[in-house]
């Protein structure tokens, strides 16, 4: 009766800080993804172009971008949530700058607001990631990673409809909506999310380049076509939805909480195929490789088919097949790349990571914009990347049994030494 008490209690705890973790990439989302469909109002208001209004979303992704490995030694040294949270902070902080350089039509400090909202973004869901693989091991890490990445995705699909009700009350409303939402977030992670306590010395910043060294010896071919499948994928799915919100208003004179609902249905698609997804690879390369090149080979498919089509519901239902092919991707290298690497190089590796993804984000809109008038070059060139992307991450993710082994060497290390995993 006692043991049956306790395991719910655990499970009850569980479930509160994985709640309380979640959010944290679910509103980092929110920071490009709810400015979407208000970019051609944007556009309209303070009469810039279509390079110009892509910057809003570029000029948050690569400072995050940039930031993200200095966030992760921080956090390796002094502990995750004393970046979290004042991570938060600074995001908030630059959501209300850009809302009030909105309201004053300041073009260039709102760039500069969005910049600021870049740097706090960089300590939020990447050490977030990091943070969940120190607190769980086995089956519940890749639950609760999966996990993560479906909220990441629910942010997504909820953010286009927020945006497009907040532009309802103003254009600018949704600037300030970064700060009512981080304090919560930020005072729930301090109070019901326990870090594990640390042991030894901290360690000296040159000690993180000799890891980041071995690592990349060991294991470099395997996580650079993993890291070059994560940058690919969100490139194209955020270069795809400004495509789409673009032409929605522009072509087709969708805007308003419809056009918001329209770009909600892939991101619903990604953020479902990402718990499901979570809950199936249990620690298991095999399945995650598949699940992976599987993954960009249907992104291929679909953007190699958009250009032949002009119909409305068969664009939507390419893009429902982007969506789900992200959503088997990402969740299976987040977990891949987390386990698969010493708790030493873990903070480094994975913040490295969580670049190569700001950075695809950032470079989507504005190719994607770019381009938009060749759209047989656009997609049949982002259809090859990502074909690519999927060959490499089949050729270089071996096939072995589960990603730790024995002393907490890596899976990779324990092939070359013979050893039997774990």
């Amino acid at each position: 009766m006692f043991q049956s008490q306790e395991r719910k209690e655990q499970r009850r705890g569980f479930w509160v800080v994985l709640l309380t973790l979640s959010i944290i990439p679910l509103l980092m989302v929110l920071g490009n993804s709810m400015l979407i469909p208000v970019l051609p109002e944007i556009r309209s208001e303070l009469n810039i172009s279509q390079l110009q209004v892509s910057l809003l979303i570029t000029l948050f992704s690569i400072p995050a971008g940039v930031v993200i490995p200095i966030s992760g030694v921080l956090s390796d040294r002094f502990g995750r949530k004393k970046v979290i949270i004042p991570s938060l902070l600074l995001y908030g902080a630059g959501g209300m700058l850009a809302g009030f350089a909105s309201t004053a039509g300041s073009y260039m400090t709102m760039l500069a607001g969005r910049i600021l909202q870049g740097i706090g973004a960089a300590g939020t869901a990447p050490i977030a990631m990091a943070l969940v693989s120190d607190l769980y091991r086995g089956e519940k890490r890749s639950k609760a990673l999966g996990i993560l990445e479906a909220s990441n995705g629910m942010g997504k699909v909820l953010s286009p409809i927020f945006g497009a009700l907040l532009a309802l009350i103003a254009w600018y409303a949704v600037y300030f909506a970064f700060p009512i939402l981080i304090l919560p977030a930020a005072f729930a992670l301090w109070i019901f999310v326990k870090e594990p306590e640390r042991t030894g010395q901290i360690p000296p910043i040159a000690q993180y380049g000799r890891h980041l060294k071995k690592t990349w010896k060991r294991q470099g071919k395997w996580l650079l076509a993993a890291f070059l499948a994560g940058a690919v994928t969100l490139f194209i799915l955020f270069g795809v939805l400004f495509h789409l919100s673009d032409i929605l208003e522009a072509k087709y004179r969708i805007d308003g909480i419809l056009k918001g609902l329209i770009l909600a249905v892939p991101l619903l698609a990604m953020s479902s195929t990402s718990y499901w997804t979570g809950g199936h690879i249990r620690q298991k390369t095999r399945r995650m490789r598949l699940f992976i090149g599987g993954g960009l080979f249907a992104i291929a498919l679909a953007l190699a088919v958009i250009p032949f089509f002009t119909n409305t519901y068969v664009l939507l239902g390419l893009l429902v097949l982007i969506g789900i092919g992200s959503g088997l991707v990402l969740p299976s290298l987040n977990t891949l790349i987390t386990s698969a690497v010493g708790s030493e190089e873990r903070g480094i590796v994975t913040s490295l990571y969580g670049s190569v993804r700001f950075l695809g984000v950032a470079i989507g809109p504005p190719v994607f914009g770019a381009l938009e008038s060749h759209r047989f070059l656009l997609f049949l060139t982002a259809s090859g990347l990502a074909a690519l992307s999927g060959v490499l991450a089949l050729k270089t993710i071996r096939q072995t049994g589960l990603l730790r082994g024995k002393g907490g060497q890596t899976r990779v290390l324990l092939r070359k030494k013979g050893l039997q995993p774990t």
